[in-house]
């Protein structure tokens, strides 16, 4: 009885040795969440060069805070490419939360308001290009929004025709894009 008791206490170390399953995805949401960081944190110092805008800032103004703050982050930015943010392993995962959400009738009805059926035009995505003025700001679907990791206010997550941006709307700007999210 004593050899089993003891030779149980002697396993014990080595199950408690072994390392916990590694979720797969973790490494690529935490890579993805410092990629929106940096990016944050550029957003955040180029925009302090700027001058602050009035409490009752007219639209005009606005624009014009947009415009500046864009061609700043175009420049600090004059070399990024797709999947710089967005790297390509994000977006394997983003494909596989978007998958079940987009099938069936509801999901079916999710895309046809997503791609907004009215928009007749092409839209060529480029990073930091400005969001183009004529294609409307889509709204996200709260399944889509709970299902991807959250963003700091500098970035939202939009979607032009079957594409997934990551929208800076302070510069009114895509920072990065995947193509065909949901196909």
């Amino acid at each position: 009885m004593v050899a089993g008791v003891l030779a149980a206490v002697l396993t014990v170390p080595t199950v408690y040795a072994q390392k916990p399953p590694v979720n797969a995805n973790a490494a690529t949401i935490h890579e993805f969440k410092k990629r929106v960081d940096d990016y944050v944190a550029l957003h955040k110092k180029l925009e302090a060069t700027l001058p602050g805008l009035p409490k009752q800032a007219t639209p005009q103004q606005v624009d014009a805070h947009e415009r500046a703050l864009g061609k700043l982050i175009q420049e600090a930015r004059a070399n990024a490419k797709p999947g710089d943010i967005l790297i390509p392993a994000m977006q394997q995962f983003v494909r596989s939360i978007l998958r079940p959400v987009f099938v069936g009738r509801a999901g079916a009805q999710i895309k046809d308001e997503i791609t907004d059926r009215e928009y007749k035009g092409s839209v060529t995505l480029a990073v930091n290009a400005r969001y183009p003025d004529e294609v409307p700001v889509s709204t996200m679907p709260p399944q889509v929004l709970q299902s991807l990791p959250k963003l700091p206010e500098e970035l939202e997550y939009r979607f032009i025709l079957h594409n997934l941006i990551l929208f800076d709307p302070h510069a009114h700007i895509i920072a990065d894009f995947m193509e065909h999210a949901f196909n």
